[in-house]
C-alpha cells in the first residue's frame, strides 16, 4: 500500500528542526467494511499506546490560518489528518495540492458542513453532501475523482451521524473519525489558554485522536508551542494513513456513554429544529454547548 505520509525527519521544501517532533509511527487504517472510531461519539478508538497523540484538523482549508498551521507542522516534521470541508476546497484548491503534497492525509468533512448537520437534512441530501465533497476534495488534491475516496476517511460536522449514514458509509468501506480529545478551540480563549488546556486533557487521557480547527486563529498562533511542549513532555506523534488490514482497536472504559450525544439531544428535537433560538455557549462544528474541562 502507497502511503500518503512521509515518515522520515525530513519536509517538502523545508528541513525541519534538528530536535523535531516528528512522526514516531504510522498507523495504516484498513477501512473495509467501514469503521468507526473516537471515544467522544463511539465505544471504541484507535489502540495508541500511553503518551501518543494523533493529530486532526477540521473545516479548512482557510486563508488566513491553514498555511501558518502547515509552516509549524513542517517545522516539527509532523503529519497530520486533515478533515476538510468541500466548498472551502472548491475556493482554495492550491492548500490542499500542499497537504499532501507535504505528507499531509486528507480526509472528507461534507461538501457544505449544514447548520442543522448531516443527521438533520434528510438522508438523500446528506449523502449527496458527502459524495460532493468527497468528489471536490479529490478533484483539487489529485487532480481527477472516479467517486470511491483516494483516502476514505470522514468525519460527521458535529458529530452528527445516523445508522443509515453509517451504513451508507459502510458500504462503500469510508471509516467514521470521532475524537477522543477535544481541544474546545470553537471557543474564544487566548492561545495560552488552548494551550494550557489541551496539554491538561492530554496529560489526563494520556493518549487520542486530538481534534483542532485550522480555520482558527488562536490554534494557529498556539500551534507552534504545543508541538514543542508535546516533544518536552514525551509525548509522540502517530500518522494516520489509509491501509489494508483493520486496526488495532480499543475498547471504551466501562461505564461509557456517547458524550455528543449528549449534546446533540440537549440541542434539537427530533425533528432537527434547534431548542433554542438563541446559542447562549460556545459551539462545537456549529452546535452551542458548555463545554466541561
Amino acid at each position: 500500500m502507497t502511503s500518503f505520509l512521509l515518515s522520515s525527519a525530513t519536509s517538502i521544501g523545508n528541513p525541519c528542526v534538528s530536535d523535531a517532533l516528528g512522526v514516531a509511527r504510522t498507523i495504516d487504517v484498513g477501512t473495509g467494511g467501514g469503521l468507526q472510531v473516537g471515544l467522544k461519539t463511539y465505544p471504541q478508538t484507535l489502540a495508541l499506546d500511553d503518551h501518543e497523540v494523533a493529530i486532526t484538523f477540521d473545516d479548512g482549508p482557510s486563508a488566513q490560518t491553514t498555511p501558518k498551521i502547515l509552516d509549524a507542522l513542517a517545522k516539527e516534521c509532523v503529519k497530520a489528518t486533515f478533515f476538510v470541508i468541500g466548498r472551502n476546497v472548491e475556493a482554495l484548491p492550491s492548500l490542499v495540492r500542499r497537504e499532501v503534497a507535504e505528507g499531509h492525509t486528507v480526509g472528507h468533512h461534507s461538501f457544505s458542513h449544514p447548520a442543522a448537520t448531516l443527521r438533520h437534512i434528510g438522508q438523500r441530501a446528506a449523502e449527496a453532501d458527502i459524495l460532493k465533497g468527497i468528489e471536490v476534495d479529490d478533484k483539487a488534491a489529485y487532480g481527477s475523482s472516479n467517486g470511491a475516496p483516494r483516502v476514505p476517511f470522514f468525519r460527521f460536522p458535529g458529530f452528527a451521524d445516523t445508522p443509515e449514514l453509517i451504513a451508507f458509509l459502510s458500504a462503500r468501506n469510508i471509516a467514521v473519525f470521532g475524537a477522543d480529545v477535544w481541544a474546545s478551540d470553537w471557543q474564544a480563549m487566548a492561545p495560552e489558554e488552548e494551550l494550557a488546556l489541551i496539554l491538561a486533557r492530554l496529560e489526563h487521557d494520556k493518549r487520542g485522536i486530538l481534534l483542532l480547527h485550522d480555520t482558527k486563529p488562536q490554534t494557529a498562533a498556539m500551534l507552534p508551542s504545543l508541538l514543542r511542549r508535546l516533544k518536552e513532555r514525551g509525548f509522540r506523534i502517530v500518522a494516520l494513513a489509509p491501509g489494508e488490514r483493520p486496526p488495532p482497536l480499543r475498547a471504551s472504559p466501562p461505564g461509557w456513554t456517547s458524550e455528543t450525544e449528549k449534546i446533540i439531544a440537549q440541542l434539537f428535537d427530533r425533528s432537527g429544529h434547534p431548542k433554542q433560538k438563541t446559542p447562549v455557549g460556545p459551539s462545537v462544528e456549529g452546535m452551542p454547548f458548555k463545554v466541561q474541562n
